[in-house]
Order: structure tokens, then sequence, then C-alpha cells
């Protein structure tokens, strides 16, 4: 499967951003997926994970109760709604697809498909 993000950009700190990830080649039905980020000079981390069937989410506790991660899977897409944009968000966001057994998973290492970035830049 081919993941695609966008929907980045440049916002001032309190703002929202919703971002998308187009994916293309295979149903998304099959595989739980992520949103992660890497700041600049920062390890890439984990933002969210939702089931495949869209009903289970669990967040990273930075962005709890800001962002919400959802899913479309008659249109192949999954979304990233970032609400209250603080200047900490700001990093290149990346989607991803599992295909593990698993039903959904924050560790990056269980992903086995990634899309290009797309880049966030809030401003205080």
């Amino acid at each position: 499967v081919q993941l695609q993000a966008s929907g980045g950009g440049s916002v001032q700190a309190g703002d929202s951003l919703r971002l998308s990830c187009t994916a293309s080649g295979r149903t998304i039905r099959n595989y739980y997926m992520g949103w992660f980020r890497q700041a600049p000079g920062k390890e890439r981390e984990f933002v969210a994970t939702v089931t495949r069937g869209g009903s289970g989410a669990s967040y990273a506790d930075s962005v709890k109760g800001r962002f919400t991660i959802s899913r479309d899977n008659a249109k192949n897409m999954v979304y990233l709604q970032m609400n209250s944009l603080k200047p900490e968000d700001t990093a290149v966001y990346y989607c991803a697809a599992s295909s593990s057994v698993l039903s959904a998973s924050q560790d990056l290492t269980s992903y086995n498909y990634w899309g290009q970035g797309t880049l966030v830049t809030v401003s205080s």
C-alpha cells in the first residue's frame, strides 16, 4: 500500500489543521493506521493510532484531547484533526500502515508502510 500525507502548513498557536493520508494500491481495511511526527533534531514519535474498523484509537499524552484520528475505509483515507495547536507540535507528520496481527500499536517498528511526510509549523 502506498501512502501520501497532505494538509500541512504554517499556522498560529491555537489554530487547527486537518491532515489527510491518501492510500493507494490496496484497501486500508486490512491495516491499522497511525500518525507519527518528527521534529528537527528529534526522533520520530508516536502521535495516534486507529484500529482497522475505526472504533478504537489511542493517542500520545502530548496530543490527547487536542488531536483526533479517524479513517474512511470506503475512501481509503485516514485523517488527523489537530486543534489548539502549540509551537511544540511543529514537525513533519507521517502516516503509516501496519499489517500486523495486533489491533493497533504505538510502536513505530510495528508499521511496515510509510508515506512521505507533511510539514506542520506552529508559531507563537
